[in-house]
């Protein structure tokens, strides 16, 4: 008696499941953008005034005027400048700890962030946020995160509210190395590529995280892949160089407001302090330090392209120079003389 012949499973339908979707392929990182003279010069000023900022603060932290964790971002501006020179109004940003750099660059006023670090009422938080939990609503920056990871969930979410009603607007959020092996972030990669959120992730690896070389703590070391598995794209970016910043940005802002969902730039970035104050950085060596500042750091490549074209003297750029020391001391004065929060501000701004 014959057999039957075996039937073979049926075909799963591209609408049963995720079997049936194309793989996500690795992106190229645009060309860098070609800067105007102005935007050089926007780009030499923004980065500049973050670097001798975040200087200032470091002295200020070694006089005791700020107490806590501080997280300095002094080899990372042309990451989150470039950012933000291809950012639209309305567009958001968030961020973790070291977040000082973010919050000049989305324009917030320098004397606000100063006294927020020295805990004055002047501050962005009232003095009761410290270094690490600064926001402003009315710049749409949405903080200063201290818990690792955390803020990817939250700028989802600011992703879901855009998408919910349908403004066109961008939540870019950023986290680092250390906080890319973190749990929620997964969980945060699967909702926003489910349901296609207008968010784009920055990974800004400075390739230490907390002390821990990336090759030490992580089975891939390529971050701009760690949204394969949901289909996310992701592209590397030169972000020692504003105008590959901004190159990349533009290209993953258009990607997100097209509606077709999330995206992931890794930002490969360097800082040359340790990871916080208390940080002595014994992990890496000095010529490794010096050899990035001399050869990739950010500001120093804005300059010297000004001066080869001509565009700018080198007294016009310490006049610059100048100008922004000058901001920063007046942020820095203002930081120290302005009164501490009063002891009823202890029960405000409280959820219960």
């Amino acid at each position: 008696m014959a057999t039957a012949a075996k039937k073979s499973p049926p075909k799963k339908k591209a609408e049963d499941g995720a079997l049936a979707a194309p793989s996500v392929a690795k992106l190229t990182a645009p060309a860098p953008s070609s800067f105007s003279k102005e935007e050089e010069m926007a780009a030499y000023r923004g980065m500049l005034l973050i670097r001798r900022f975040e200087e200032k603060a470091g002295q200020l932290y070694g006089m005791g005027y700020i107490g806590g964790f501080c997280h300095l971002y002094i080899g990372q501006e042309a990451v989150v400048t470039g950012m933000k020179m291809a950012m639209a109004e309305g567009d958001q940003m968030i961020t973790a700890y070291r977040d000082h750099g973010h919050m000049l660059a989305m324009d917030m006023s320098p004397r606000g962030v100063m006294a927020e670090l020295t805990g004055r009422r002047g501050g962005y938080s009232k003095g009761k946020g410290g270094s690490m939990h600064m926001f402003s609503k009315e710049k749409n920056f949405y903080g200063g995160h201290g818990i690792v990871g955390a803020q990817v969930s939250l700028g989802t979410g600011l992703a879901f509210a855009n998408r919910y009603r349908d403004n066109k607007n961008v939540s870019v959020t950023y986290f680092g190395d250390g906080a890319a092996n973190q749990g929620q972030v997964y969980e945060s990669f699967n909702m926003a590529s489910l349901w296609k959120l207008p968010v784009i992730y920055v990974v800004e690896n400075n390739r230490y995280a907390m002390g821990t070389s990336v090759t030490r703590s992580s089975a891939e070391t390529d971050f701009s892949q760690r949204g394969v598995s949901f289909r996310i794209p992701g592209m590397q970016v030169d972000g020692m160089d504003v105008r590959a910043v901004k190159a990349a940005a533009e290209m993953a802002l258009e990607h997100c407001r097209s509606g077709a969902g999330p995206i992931i730039l890794e930002m490969q970035t360097y800082r040359y302090r340790g990871h916080s104050m208390s940080d002595p950085a014994k992990y890496r060596t000095k010529d490794e330090v010096q050899k990035m500042r001399s050869e990739h750091d950010p500001i120093e490549q804005v300059k010297q392209r000004l001066i080869e074209a001509g565009a700018a003297s080198e007294d016009e750029l310490k006049a610059i120079d100048k100008e922004v020391r000058d901001i920063v001391a007046d942020a820095a004065d203002f930081a120290q003389s302005d009164p501490e929060p009063d002891a009823s501000e202890l029960y405000t701004d409280i959820l219960i």
